[in-house]
């Protein structure tokens, strides 16, 4: 395992859902600073016992705040992890309305783009940023469209951002396959997680190698990795972290 050197302060976007507990958790037994920005909603059902702050990709003034508020308590970041996103139905683009592929793109790609850039001033030389993105993104699949089409989005953010930032900041991306979260249903602080999974998990299963899907850890630690100095020569990469159903 990657180790990553005590008392650094990382935060995490999302990081009151399935693998922002996990990463959150991993990171602050690695001694890790941690501040969580979450929906509020989020917070106050998930939040680990780290310090909270609410944001709402959605809403740029919510991001503003939020990103006031980091630099008050911790000015400068030596981590950034993105992992807020969504997705609310598998149905064919055809099927997909303007509100609907409308709303995904916000969620996923806008609000990656905004919430990215706004924390940029406060990340220190030589710190780390992993974005979320997904298997979707180029496995594309019927019904994901909308979904797939943002996370491809947000692959190229991740890229560009690499180039741009270099050589002061990295920048990469992650892409699991299917984890078993409340993602699944609609996403944390965004549905019930006890509610029905969009896609059957048991009927999925048997095409990944491996023979099962992500768990939480299984992708907090190639999360860990990029925000560690054994990736110190990596960036503008992405991690895909699918059990082998995926192989680029």
């Amino acid at each position: 395992m990657s180790k990553i050197d005590s008392r650094r302060r990382v935060a995490v976007l999302g990081g009151a859902g399935g693998i922002g507990r996990a990463l959150v958790s991993d990171l602050v037994a690695a001694d890790c600073d941690v501040i969580v920005l979450d929906l509020a909603t989020s917070l106050s059902r998930h939040a680990p016992p780290v310090q909270g702050i609410e944001i709402d990709v959605l809403r740029p003034e919510s991001i503003g705040r939020a990103m006031a508020d980091l630099s008050k308590c911790c000015p400068s970041l030596h981590g950034f992890v993105n992992l807020a996103g969504y997705t609310r139905a598998v149905q064919q683009l055809s099927e997909t309305t303007d509100s609907q592929f409308d709303d995904i793109i916000s969620g996923n790609l806008r609000g990656t783009f905004l919430s990215t850039k706004a924390v940029l001033p406060q990340m220190v030389e030589g710190g780390s940023i992993v974005l979320m993105a997904s298997g979707l993104a180029q496995y594309v699949r019927p019904g994901h469209g909308a979904y797939a089409a943002s996370k491809a989005g947000v692959i190229a953010l991740a890229k560009t951002l690499a180039l741009e930032c270099a050589p002061r900041l990295r920048v990469n991306a992650v892409a699991p396959g299917l984890v078993q979260t409340a993602f699944l249903t609609g996403g944390t602080g965004m549905s019930e997680e006890d509610c029905e999974s969009l896609v059957s998990l048991e009927a999925t299963a048997g095409a990944v190698p491996l023979g099962r899907h992500a768990l939480p850890g299984d992708i907090s630690g190639p999360i860990r990795f990029l925000l560690g100095p054994d990736s110190a020569f990596m960036t503008g990469q992405v991690l895909w972290v699918n059990g082998g159903l995926y192989m680029p």
